[in-house]
């Protein structure tokens, strides 16, 4: 069996064995899409290896979740995309013999108390312990399929898991220097090799599977073109301008129904207009990128092409629906596709609304941060998406990161900051902001140098505020 990321080889083996002697498992993960797919890698591995196990989701790992995942009397509790940031609450279950905790995460670790060693298990599997950027070279999803690969016995091949690796990786934005780098690499070529990705470069334009041509163009976030980015008919227009057939029976074509030769034409236009109306060159030879598909899934379908997949997952556990998303990245279609579609039609609603609600109120700014507390306006589950959207959009800087506050429940709220990679090529680390601003109100928070969040009590907003600004100022100066 070949390692697809060497570094956390022997780590993944023991981590593996400590799974495969457990009598049964419960499997905790994350809401987000890096968390269903990892735990969808793990059941899987888990079912193949013959396990009993059970799953739960938790939109965050805090001591009472945890205490949860401690009274279902498992011997082995496997915690994906999230764990090592709350082993310090972790530990005393594992240490109580309530369970044996076994973490495949890759967001930073808990530090320890001043003086202190961090705390710490012997079956951690984590790209950070090895070297390995866990916000740009390998999510949760791929750390949980270095397990799922180091769980294999005779006769079982777990490499067609890479196709759930890849989603969660780009569903945690690790795609966006160009297509996925680092240990991502080697989990993209163990899934060509099985024959469920398909590497190509591509327009980046997100919707090639499913967005009729100008919708495609229209709601295009990666390159903004004057005339066509949320013009209907400007995108329109240019695309009757074109000598190509964009219609079938009086309807639009969609990206993949072009042949090669229709999509150079398309896209070399789309480059010469960007131009002509001023868009520097850098940014639009940055329309095309490396894309993945999935050879499985039915063309033109939403989980053919792995972006759009990965936006399936995240309308489905962010409205409480983690069954659902679960349920697809098994394999099940039917009635659970109809329903994550039907999620996805109110998510990308809510998304709309929200980014508008933040165009139209505008943000507030600190020194070296801005922010907005959007109330119960946005659900706390989608803060963080809306506030990536909004860095950079009119009336928001791009050289600061933004802070989105939302209602969690009475008595506290859930902060979300989001950056840029320029800021973290400044400096700015979001997980130290949240972390270390959350601990000095009372709260609680972690992630990774370009998104993170936290818990906070309502009444320590502005204190946390104050404790942020002066962290991000130390940072990026």
């Amino acid at each position: 069996m070949s390692d697809p990321v060497p570094a956390m080889a022997d780590r993944a083996s023991v981590c593996a064995e400590r799974v495969l002697a457990a009598d049964s498992v419960v499997l905790a993960s994350h809401i987000d899409a890096d968390g269903l797919t990892s735990g969808a890698i793990a059941a899987t591995a888990l079912e193949r290896a013959g396990i009993p196990f059970e799953t739960t989701f938790e939109k965050q790992l805090d001591a009472a979740a945890i205490d949860r995942v401690a009274a279902t009397d498992h011997e082995v509790a496997l915690f994906t995309d999230f764990g090592s940031g709350q082993l310090d609450d972790i530990l005393p279950h594992h240490r109580a013999g309530d369970f044996d905790a076994v973490v495949a995460d890759h967001h930073q670790p808990v530090t320890g108390e001043e003086g202190e060693d961090p705390p710490e298990i012997d079956h951690h599997l984590n790209p950070l312990l090895f070297g390995i950027d866990g916000a740009s070279e390998l999510s949760g999803a791929g750390a949980t399929y270095v397990l799922a690969r180091a769980m294999e016995s005779e006769g079982v091949d777990n490499r067609d898991l890479a196709a759930l690796a890849v989603v969660g990786a780009v569903g945690d934005m690790q795609d966006t220097d160009g297509g996925l780098r680092g240990a991502n690499e080697g989990i993209v070529a163990e899934g060509v090799d099985a024959g469920v990705i398909e590497e190509v470069t591509d327009i980046s334009l997100y919707g090639r599977q499913t967005r009729p041509l100008p919708k495609l163009l229209e709601y295009a976030s990666e390159l903004r073109i004057p005339g066509i980015s949320g013009d209907e008919e400007g995108a329109i227009k240019f695309l009757s301008e074109l000598e190509i057939d964009l219609k079938v029976d009086g309807d639009w074509r969609r990206w993949v129904d072009l042949s090669f030769e229709e999509r150079q034409t398309v896209a070399s236009a789309l480059m010469r207009h960007a131009i002509s109306r001023g868009v520097p060159p850098d940014r639009v030879n940055g329309v095309t990128t490396t894309t993945y598909t999935l050879s499985a899934e039915e063309v033109g379908t939403e989980l053919r092409d792995v972006s759009e997949f990965s936006t399936v997952l995240n309308a489905t556990a962010r409205y409480e629906r983690a069954d659902v998303g679960l349920a697809v990245c098994l394999g099940y279609r039917g009635e659970a596709l109809d329903e994550a579609r039907t999620l996805l039609r109110t998510h990308r609603r809510n998304l709309s609304e929200g980014l508008e609600w933040v165009k139209t109120e505008g943000v507030e700014r600190a020194e070296h941060l801005q922010w907005f507390d959007a109330g119960t306006r946005i659900r706390e589950t989608i803060v963080g998406i809306i506030a990536g959207m909004a860095l950079g959009a009119e009336g928001v800087r791009r050289d600061q990161p933004i802070l989105a506050f939302a209602q969690e429940n009475e008595e506290e709220l859930k902060v979300s900051a989001r950056g840029s990679g320029f800021l973290v090529g400044e400096g700015l680390d979001l997980s130290v902001v949240m972390s270390e601003a959350a601990a000095a109100v009372g709260g609680g928070g972690g992630g990774h140098d370009v998104a993170a969040g936290a818990t906070i009590p309502r009444e320590k907003r502005d204190a946390f505020l104050d404790e942020a600004d002066r962290i991000v100022g130390e940072q990026v100066g």
